[in-house]
């Protein structure tokens, strides 16, 4: 029996949510594991629909459902999203996070608060870096207001810690899978080159920056580390402290998109598009995990072609069941 054996999961029905979901199942299945899920988010599908940004609401919640252990994913994920509405960016990755995490340590100060931020909030840090793996030790300089809401919880969720709050705080990198939307680079490239295969586009892919290099991991690697996080003995000195969920292994984004044109088997022609480029733009951004290896014992194992090629196959099949 797992000491924590009611485990709250918000936004349950985002694209990490959904795959974590299916991950407990997994072990649920195979592993002989005695616990329950408890899910939040929009939809029907939840369990509960919750607003993160109204405290009653939160600890209603938490009150509630007598959590044992938290894994907290609710939040305005997309970067893009959150340049163009920032309020409400601060109100959900922010504030969102101090309600949850407040109520955690007044009505369940028992319970594993597992914080999911992102490797955007270490921002200039990683230019400071040169293109070398950034540990959690560098400091958060987000240059993007997802990053800086995602710093401002992670700090929040570091310094509640001391209250003692038994909170851990991921920090993944560019992570990508079947069932994303095209709001992120990979997911982009491969719908668009399942609308080129099924004739619904002329064989044209419109890009944005290819040039800058990224850390990819795939989705159902980052999952495997929250679950883990919650159902397997942690040592007392890993709460409260951040750990990165990354490859080392940069790539650019350019070699992202030749991999899928070569796995869709088309020829294409690539054209620069002006509304996808961004403001601010880190040239190389990649993690050092060793952190997690050593407290988890976990490392990326799905090699990238691997998921790129399970990320078109995912946008034909759902482009061909439009």
């Amino acid at each position: 029996m797992p000491r924590e054996d009611r485990i709250l999961v918000t936004g349950a029905n985002g694209f990490v949510g959904t795959w974590l979901r299916r991950e407990f199942d997994r072990r649920l299945a195979e592993d002989g594991c005695r616990f329950s899920v408890i899910t939040t988010g929009h939809g029907t599908e939840s369990d509960r629909t919750t607003d993160i940004t109204e405290r009653y609401q939160v600890v209603d919640l938490i009150k509630s459902c007598r959590p044992s252990a938290i894994i907290h994913l609710a939040a305005m994920a997309a970067p893009a999203e959150a340049r163009r509405m920032p309020q409400r960016a601060w109100d959900v990755n922010f504030r969102g996070t101090m309600n949850l995490a407040y109520a955690t340590l007044e009505h369940a100060p028992e319970a594993r608060f597992i914080f999911v931020g992102s490797s955007e909030a270490y921002g200039a840090s990683f230019n400071d870096a040169a293109g070398a793996a950034v540990s959690e030790d560098r400091p958060l300089r987000p240059m993007t207001v997802y990053g800086a809401t995602k710093a401002a919880a992670d700090v929040l969720v570091g310094q509640l810690a001391y209250e003692g709050l038994k909170s851990i705080c991921f920090r993944p990198f560019n992570h990508t899978g079947p069932g994303q939307t095209d709001s992120y680079v990979a997911a982009a490239f491969a719908r668009q080159l399942a609308e080129i295969s099924s004739g619904a586009k002329p064989s044209r892919i419109e890009v944005g920056n290819l040039s800058a290099f990224r850390d990819f991991l795939d989705v159902r690697d980052v999952v495997r580390a929250y679950a883990d996080s919650v159902l397997m003995e942690v040592p007392q000195d890993a709460f409260g402290k951040p750990f990165n969920l990354s490859s080392g292994r940069p790539i650019q984004i350019r070699s992202i998109l030749e991999t899928l044109i070569e796995l869709s088997e088309l020829t294409v022609e690539v054209e620069l598009d002006p509304e996808r480029l961004r403001g601010s733009e880190v040239a190389v951004a990649s993690g050092d995990s060793e952190a997690a290896f050593r407290t988890f014992g976990w490392k990326p194992t799905i090699e990238l072609r691997q998921t790129l090629s399970d990320v078109l196959e995912d946008w034909k099949a759902r482009i061909n069941y439009q």
